[in-house]
């Protein structure tokens, strides 16, 4: 897996399903939803399946061999 990439984002907190939008990870809120349903998506090495889970800066997110970083705005 590469290393993960730093996404800023502006709010102390946001959730998975935005964030894997933002760091265009997935294409659609719609996707994400499948994606995660699926068990595809790792939140620090996890299976994460909320959709509404609230990332903190520091966590890392990865699906299908790319991962992004949530970082400070």
């Amino acid at each position: 897996m590469s290393d993960p990439i730093d996404v800023p984002i502006d709010d102390g907190a946001i959730r998975l399903g935005q964030f894997l939008k933002l760091a265009n990870l997935i294409e659609s809120g719609a996707e994400a939803k499948t994606v995660i349903a699926a068990g595809l998506v790792r939140v620090n090495d996890e299976v994460e399946l909320r959709r509404g889970r609230q990332l903190q800066v520091g966590d890392v997110v990865a699906i299908a061999g790319h991962s992004a970083r949530v970082s400070g705005g």
